[in-house]
Order: C-alpha cells, then structure tokens, then sequence
C-alpha cells in the first residue's frame, strides 16, 4: 500500500478521517506562505496540498485563480515551488501533496520532476488536467519513484471509467464533490452523500476515498467523513481567508475547527 494510503487508513482506524487543507504555494508571498504552511501543520492537518500557481488555471473557481495570480508574481516557475518545500521540510513533516497543471511539469520533465518530488520530499502528485489514459508512463515512473498519484472522480464517473481510476490511482481516490471548477459552498447535498457511499463500495478497500469541491464549514466536512469519506479537502475557503489577509493564528484556528468535522 502507498505510503499515503497507509497513514490515512491509519487515521481513520483511529480518529475517524483525515484532514487535508489546501494553500496555494506562494500565496501572497512566498515568506507569509511558509507561515501559513505552518499554521496548517499546527492546526491539525494529516497532510497539505500545495498548489502550483499556473497562468492558464482552467479547473479553479475565481478564489484559487486569484491566489494563484498572486503568488505568480513570486512564485512563477517550478524551481521556487520546490525551495518552498525545502524549507517546510525543515520543521514540519505532514505529508504534501502538489497539486500542479501538467504544462509546468512538461516543461521541467517529468523524469526530472518526479527527481525533485523525492529529493524534497513531496509524497503526492495531483495533475487534474492529464487523462490517466494519456498518463501511464508518468504514473509507473511516480509508482517507481514512491510518489502518489491521486486521480479525480465525479459523482457521475460511470461504474467502467471508476474502475479504470481506482486500478490507476495511488494514494487516494479525489473524489470532486460537484461538477465545475472549486469553490466554497455553504451545503453538502444528497448527490455527494449518495456518490461517496456507492463508489466506497466499488473501489479497493486499500484505497482510501477523500472528498474536495466545496467543504467550507465543520458540518460539511463531518457530513461528508460520516457518509463513509476516508478523508475531506478543503480549499477555496482557506484560500480566501489567505487573500483577506487572515493572520497565520487565525488560518491555523480555522483549520483546527475544520478539523473537528473529521472526529467520530
């Protein structure tokens, strides 16, 4: 079993599921993003996603697109992202996870891509934009490497397309809560609850299933892990206190109540 796979499943034997924050990397600056990596990290998280600020961000709703203008203007190449890691892995070690476009990862080279997940220690890789079908060297090279590769689902993913993914996918299984782009929302719905249990029934035991799109509040996190998550995402609504200029003990207090929604 993946290395990520195994701490999640650990965590939920234990405590319920896991909790996993989002922070675009270099949001605003790259200093105060390190500052709420940490507050992340205090605040309870088992493991972060990091985004990779992108120019041309087609899956994002406007919140993430606006951090990642942001932090573009510091953090504008793959190079200053793994820095950024280099410097987190100095104090903290909560799992991380990228979340990347695959252009910038195109353009460094995936071998050298996938060198530079494991020298700084990044234990995940989310590239929404490349079809596992178009994906296959990359995946084997990530699997070879011990680099997770996530793969996204949606409530309507047709049972051949699930299995397709849940044969694929290492880590866990993203499942996208809603159609669409991200974004908090104040609800969880029944279309999200029903999708969680049936694909719990339909993917490995092995895998874990973690839901993202959406979670804002402790409630929608709770509702999503009761409904048989493995784990809950939460971006856009972090993400936006990031741009409102929430101090790092505000973000960090945040998270922790967040967080509560996974205990069961």
């Amino acid at each position: 079993m993946n290395e990520i796979a195994t701490r999640i499943k650990e965590i939920n034997r234990k405590d319920g599921g896991a909790f996993i924050p989002y922070l675009m990397a270099g949001d605003p600056t790259l200093e105060r993003s390190l500052d709420y990596i940490r507050a992340l990290a205090a605040g309870g998280a088992d493991l972060i996603e990091l985004g990779v600020p992108f120019s041309d961000p087609v899956a994002d709703g406007p919140t993430i697109q606006a951090a990642g203008t942001r932090a573009l203007k510091t953090t504008d190449r793959l190079e200053v992202v793994f820095e950024l890691v280099e410097k987190v892995r100095e104090e903290i070690e909560v799992p991380l996870v990228l979340m990347s476009y695959y252009n910038p990862v195109l353009q460094l080279g995936e071998t050298k891509f996938l060198e530079k997940c494991r020298e700084k220690g990044i234990d995940g890789v989310i590239l929404p934009d490349l079809p596992p079908e178009d994906g296959n060297e990359f995946i084997q090279s990530a699997v070879e490497a011990s680099v997770a590769t996530p793969l996204l689902a949606t409530p309507g993913t047709d049972k051949k397309r699930l299995t397709e993914l849940a044969e694929k996918a290492t880590g866990f299984l993203y499942l996208v809560s809603r159609p669409g782009t991200t974004g908090a929302k104040s609800g969880i719905g029944k279309i999200t609850t029903e999708a969680i249990k049936s694909i719990k029934t339909r993917v490995p035991d092995e895998l874990p299933v973690c839901v993202g799109f959406g979670l804002s509040t402790p409630k929608g996190v709770e509702r999503v892990i009761r409904a048989g998550a493995d784990g809950a995402i939460v971006g856009s609504a972090i993400v936006s206190r990031v741009g409102n200029g929430d101090k790092p003990e505000e973000i960090e207090r945040f998270v922790a109540e967040l967080n509560e929604g996974t205990k069961l």
